[in-house]
Order: C-alpha cells, then sequence, then structure tokens
C-alpha cells in the first residue's frame, strides 16, 4: 500500500481522433468570431433613428389638397364679399356724414429714403397730408440735406432730382414739420404704420387722436396654425380687401 502511494498515476489520453476533431472545432469557432462584424454605436444609432424614421412615415397622415371645386368657390365668396363692401361704401357716401365730423379727421402719409454707410437710417423725402374727402392739402419733395445712400425708387419713388437742395419746388425739413404740425392741431390722425411717419417728421401726436389701420385688431392677423400675436398686414392688401382697388403694385414705384 505504500508502495502505492507513491506510484505516479497515469494520465488518461484522448483518443488522437478525438484531439484532432476539437481542435478543428476550436479553430472554426475562432475564425467565425474574426470574420463575425460587430456594430459599433454609431451603427446602431443610426439604425435606430432609422426605424423612428419609418415608424414616423408609416403614422405621418397624408398631405390633403384642396380639390379645385372648393378653391372656385372660395375665389366666388371672395368675390361676393368684395363687391358687398363695395355696395355698402356706395351707400355711406361721405355726403351723409356731418361736415363738422369731417374736419376733424386728416391723413398723412411720407416715402422716405436710405442714409448713412448701410443705409438702415431713414430720412424724410416727401410728405402728404388729406382730409376726409381725400382733397390734398399738402404734398411736397422734402430737401435732404444729408447725403443719400439709398434713395429707394422702386419702393418710394423718389429720384436724386426730387430731394435735390436745387429744386425750388421741394421745401425744407423744418418748413415741411411746421405746416403738417399745424394741419393736426386738434385733429384726429389717419394712417398706416403712422410710428415711422411721425418719426420722419420728428413730431408727435397723441395716441387717442390716432387712427392706425396698421394697429387696428380687426385688420391685423394672428401668425401660427393656432393663433399667436396678432401681427400688421400691408397695406395694399387692406385696400383690395376693404375698397376694392389696386394699390403698390410689384414693379411699380408708388409715392405717399
Amino acid at each position: 500500500n505504500n508502495n502505492n502511494k507513491h506510484r505516479p498515476t497515469r494520465r488518461l489520453l484522448k483518443p488522437k481522433s478525438i484531439h484532432r476533431i476539437n481542435s478543428s472545432h476550436r479553430n472554426s469557432h475562432l475564425n467565425r468570431m474574426r470574420t463575425t462584424r460587430i456594430p459599433s454605436s454609431n451603427n446602431i444609432r443610426s439604425r435606430i433613428i432609422r426605424r423612428n424614421n419609418n415608424n414616423n412615415n408609416i403614422n405621418k397622415p397624408k398631405k390633403s389638397f384642396p380639390r379645385i371645386n372648393d378653391l372656385l368657390n372660395q375665389h366666388a365668396q371672395q368675390q361676393q364679399q368684395l363687391q358687398l363692401r363695395k355696395h355698402r361704401l356706395s351707400n355711406s357716401t361721405s355726403s351723409n356724414i356731418p361736415s363738422a365730423l369731417k374736419q376733424k379727421y386728416i391723413a398723412i402719409d411720407c416715402e422716405m429714403v436710405g442714409i448713412g454707410p448701410t443705409s438702415t437710417k431713414s430720412a424724410l423725402a416727401r410728405a402728404s397730408a388729406v382730409d376726409y374727402d381725400g382733397n390734398i392739402l399738402l404734398d411736397t419733395f422734402v430737401r435732404v440735406p444729408e447725403r443719400v445712400t439709398d434713395f429707394r425708387t422702386s419702393v418710394s419713388g423718389v429720384r436724386p432730382k426730387d430731394i435735390s437742395v436745387k429744386n425750388v419746388n421741394a421745401m425744407d425739413p423744418e418748413e415741411v414739420r411746421n405746416k403738417i404740425g399745424k394741419l393736426l392741431l386738434g385733429k384726429i390722425l389717419v394712417g398706416h404704420a403712422l410710428k415711422n411717419d411721425l418719426d420722419a417728421l420728428m413730431i408727435t401726436h397723441p395716441r387717442g387722436d390716432m387712427r392706425d389701420t396698421a394697429r387696428y385688431k380687426p385688420f391685423m392677423r394672428a401668425t401660427g396654425r393656432s393663433g399667436g400675436k396678432l401681427r400688421p398686414r400691408k397695406l395694399r392688401d387692406l385696400v383690395w380687401e376693404e375698397l376694392g382697388k389696386r394699390i403698390q403694385v410689384e414693379g411699380e414705384s408708388h409715392s405717399s
């Protein structure tokens, strides 16, 4: 028994065929691991984004386009409303309004040119004022003592010779300011975006005596799909919708 304790144990060896099979299986598994491409985090992220986009496209409703009949009906309704406005305006003639009430209203409009290196600063170039019936109270070009860097002729209709110092028919800014200031004493001022005109004239007027079509809420339009802040509209759009007249046509210069 003591001899058996010191006798070395025999290792059971597997047959060579079994070693050969195991080694070939291990090598093939290692080769598959080497050839298998593990996706990176960027690839995984891009796959997720593509999958989400596909799901959104599936759930996204298709855009609905108006039918031609609906567009024609909408146009016919707009024309009918325009005719009703014209009829209402023709019935409400100014002859029914007392002359004392007419004398309270004066409308002004000004044209400006650009001065300064960037032409962002405006200078008064023309001023106009009319009464309730549209009679002209003042219409004159204004001499600009500073160097004009942008005449804005396509919008203002002002040409260099109109506001030149040599033009005897033009007026000085102070003279225009004094004349319009006297016309507005105790009057109700009417206009569109009056702040710009008053800034160009360098005068003020009581806010309660101003009727600004750019700030009149029924004439303003809410921005955004679900409404939002009211924004002023262009004068040419208001004149077309309310009076049925075309003004400030694209490509044509206009004046005050």
